[in-house]
């Protein structure tokens, strides 16, 4: 393989990383805003919020820190954990959650959501 070649592949992997790593973390900020904003409704009984909680605890815990500079293999963890939590109170996320969430995704994304992606996610309820 020429330089040329390498070059050429390399930039493909960097493009490739850079778009699967921006919709991860495009998901992962949206799946936690759901989760945040149902916690906070009064909807959700007190088993969802012991879900909700316990998810959100292992996802900022440092304990779980060094893991997750694996790339890809360190988040898996962590992005499971909070679909499966965001599916298991899934009756709970109506669209007022879903508003203020995408609200704030809207927000801290600077207007510069991938819609794609958040149907994705909705997909998932």
């Amino acid at each position: 393989m020429n330089r040329n070649n390498i070059d050429a592949v390399s930039s493909k992997v960097v493009e490739y990383l850079t778009k699967y790593l921006s919709a991860l973390a495009m998901k992962g900020s949206y799946i936690v805003l759901l989760l945040l904003y149902a916690y906070q409704s009064g909807n959700v009984p007190a088993w969802a919020k012991r879900i909700i909680f316990g998810s959100l605890a292992y996802f900022i815990s440092p304990i779980d820190a060094i893991p997750d500079l694996t790339p890809f293999i360190g988040m898996t963890d962590d992005i499971g954990l909070l679909s499966f939590s965001l599916v298991t109170i899934a009756c709970y996320i109506d669209s007022d959650v879903r508003q203020k969430a995408q609200n704030k995704l809207q927000r801290v994304f600077k207007n510069k959501v991938d819609w794609e992606l958040v149907d994705e996610v909705d997909a998932m309820l």
